[in-house]
């Protein structure tokens, strides 16, 4: 018995709605604070709603931006990932 490679793709209706920060709808993703992205299967149902919604929060307890401090943990981890396979490596 042979499996057929080729995918059935049923056609999808897809509407996108992006909004700014004054609460205009906008075109432009990059410039979107919030939106909801619908899916739906061509019939006029909607099959699965996607809402989304970006806040700058500052943290009051980091003396650095959050993108230094998220890079810091990184290398941290990538540090301690090191050290645990040089360890291993010797054992």
């Amino acid at each position: 018995m042979q499996r057929s490679h080729e995918t059935e793709t049923k056609p999808s209706a897809r509407k996108v709605v992006y909004v700014d920060a004054d609460g205009v709808v906008v075109t432009d993703p990059a410039r979107a604070v919030r939106g909801e992205i619908i899916e739906g299967e061509g019939s006029g149902n909607p099959r699965r709603r996607i809402w989304f919604r970006i806040e700058e929060v500052e943290l009051d307890w980091l003396p650095v931006p959050e993108s230094a401090f998220l890079l810091w943990v990184l290398a941290l981890l990538a540090a301690v990932w090191l050290v645990i396979g040089v360890v291993l490596h010797f054992t």
